[in-house]
């Protein structure tokens, strides 16, 4: 297939729905297809790395709050005419956001089928940002928008739930794969533990994500300092950027902040601790959760997304009930004051990890888009958007 990807996040930034597009763009055209990969522009974007894969960057703006990012803004006719040109044989669009919405519209235009995900939960993030009174009008546009996709993937059979009762139509589920040959225990550094301060016995703590308000990781560290009650040795590092950064870091003179990390770098992060506390509970999926778990790392996160796909609590990880704070401070607790009971339940996660290649998943999200070629809603359409959306918009 020639498949057109659209997205406002991709590789060098860091954040799930980056890294999970750039794995389904290589894993693609590893098995013969052809890509043409929209996104904004940036002075530092690498070159297509492939000679199936076509890069097309648009104008774009940069998101409050969200260092790195931005905003895709197409200037008018620019997708449709390079869709006239390119002629692809579907357009899966990755992010709801302006560029999304043209790539859309663009689509339908030209009567070529549109395919989504269902990545993040954008109308849950409203009240993180002190624009709660949103939520309903953000829910309406996202329902509205995925409702115009031949079909949605989204990567939690619990979320698929949730949005079928939130009225969006035809999704299929599609989980993620772990990279078992980037995160793997054997890139342990002994000399990156002892820059924070840990010697080869000494257990270390880890958090891996987005430093921003939905991710909630004063609770993991919250969790860390109970811990640290029973274990005083216990270190604490926290990997990744973002808008509270710096409040955290005053707050938190202790933990040692680690800022960006990519690849390799990454990696050795997270292979050289020994903990994953991840008490965010906003996630659609969580990649850092089975990272984690390929890296070798005894995960304590609560029981839904990827937490509740891979986790047997108390063999390969530990889960707590989703929201059940304090269950998850004190599971934190108990998790150190165990030390014997760590090294299985460490080799148990790296073993679950290498049951779920990304190749299996590559091979299904290629069969859903050859399927949503065939459906019979991708007929043209001249003006898509009712009014009640408009109105949002």
């Amino acid at each position: 297939m020639h498949i057109a990807l659209v997205t406002e996040t991709y590789p060098p930034e860091v954040n799930g729905v980056a890294m999970t597009n750039q794995r389904l763009v290589r894993g693609l055209l590893s098995k013969g297809h052809r890509i043409l990969l929209i996104k904004p522009r940036r002075k530092d974007a690498a070159p297509a790395e492939h000679g199936s894969l076509t890069l097309h960057e648009v104008f774009g703006i940069p998101i409050p709050n969200y260092t790195g990012l931005k905003l895709g803004l197409p200037f008018p006719g620019e997708l449709e005419h390079l869709f006239e040109q390119a002629q692809p044989d579907i357009v899966h669009v990755a992010t709801e956001g302006p560029l999304g919405f043209s790539s859309l519209r663009a689509a339908h235009k030209l009567g070529i089928p549109v395919s989504s995900t269902f990545h993040t939960n954008f109308q849950d993030y409203c009240a993180d940002y002190g624009a709660a009174f949103a939520a309903r009008g953000m829910m309406a546009y996202l329902r509205w928008f995925h409702n115009e996709c031949a079909l949605t993937t989204v990567p939690d059979p619990s979320l698929i739930e949730r949005l079928e009762k939130d009225g969006v139509k035809r999704l299929e589920m599609l989980g993620r794969g772990a990279d078992t040959e980037l995160f793997t225990p054997s890139k342990r550094d002994s000399e990156l533990r002892r820059s924070w301060g840990a010697d080869d016995n000494t257990p270390v703590a880890i958090y891996v994500g987005r430093v921003a308000a939905e991710k909630d990781i004063p609770h993991s560290l919250e969790a860390w300092a109970a811990a640290r009650k029973h274990c005083p040795d216990l270190k604490m590092v926290v990997v990744g950027d973002g808008p509270i950064r710096k409040k955290l870091e005053r707050k938190w003179p202790e933990v040692h902040f680690a800022g960006m990390r990519y690849d390799e770098d990454l990696a050795r992060h997270y292979a050289s601790a020994d903990i994953f506390i991840f008490g965010s509970t906003s996630e659609t999926f969580g990649n850092v959760v089975i990272e984690a778990m390929a890296s070798g790392l005894a995960v304590i996160t609560y029981d839904y997304a990827a937490g509740k796909q891979f986790i047997q609590s108390g063999q390969n990880g530990h889960l707590m009930p989703l929201g059940d704070r304090q269950a998850f401070i004190h599971c934190a607790e108990i998790a150190v004051t165990q030390s014997s009971k760590m090294p299985p339940i460490r080799a148990a996660a790296r073993a679950t990890a290498e049951d779920y290649p990304w190749a299996a998943t590559i091979d299904r999200f290629a069969n859903l888009l050859q399927n949503a070629t065939n459906l019979e809603q991708n007929a043209p359409r001249i003006d898509i958007v009712p009014n009640t959306v408009k109105s949002i918009l």
